[in-house]
């Protein structure tokens, strides 16, 4: 866990999902091959609070179902300053490397696929991102969730150096 970032529980919130990925995986047995299906799901509430999960199961229905629930028990709070992000940051996991940056407004999300969903249910509405290295929607979401855990906001500095607001930003 980063500095600024707590588990949130989500007794009332109102989360909206969003499937990234959903794939056919196959097992081999003797009796021949066994199909079952595996789901990445995206919540959030729009308003800086997110989570994913991924769901495992024969029908896609029950696998997105299943996905949402783990999604649900996975929530992180991130902090949102005026529809974007506070400050440039890089975040990984496996193979994947993301970069996210701040915009002006009016700029929208600037992003692909997987990371798109993340930025979206987080509740950014102007950011730059880039992804690097391996386009495997697992480890994107994960390496998206990474850099978010790792932005600080203004209050969040001050409490951690010990000093005021005003000190963080005329030094």
């Amino acid at each position: 866990m980063a500095y600024g970032t707590k588990r949130v529980k989500n007794s009332d919130l109102e989360l909206t999902d969003r499937l990234v990925s959903i794939q056919r995986v196959t097992k081999v047995t003797k009796g021949g091959r066994t199909f079952s299906f595996s789901a990445i799901v995206v919540v959030g509430d729009e308003k800086g609070i997110v989570g994913h999960g991924l769901g495992k199961a024969s029908e896609v229905t029950t696998a997105i179902a299943k996905g949402i629930e783990d999604a649900k028990k996975n929530l992180i709070r991130v902090p949102v300053h005026k529809g974007t992000i506070p400050h440039e940051q890089y975040g990984k996991f496996g193979g994947a490397y993301v970069f996210i940056k701040p915009a002006t407004e009016g700029t929208g999300i600037k992003a692909g696929g997987a990371m798109r969903a993340v930025l979206e249910s987080v509740g950014v509405k102007n950011v730059l991102a880039k992804s690097k290295g391996s386009s495997n929607p697992h480890n994107l979401v994960k390496a998206t969730i990474a850099a978010l855990l790792e932005l600080r906001d203004a209050s969040t500095v001050a409490d951690h150096r010990g000093v005021t607001l005003e000190k963080v930003f005329n030094g």
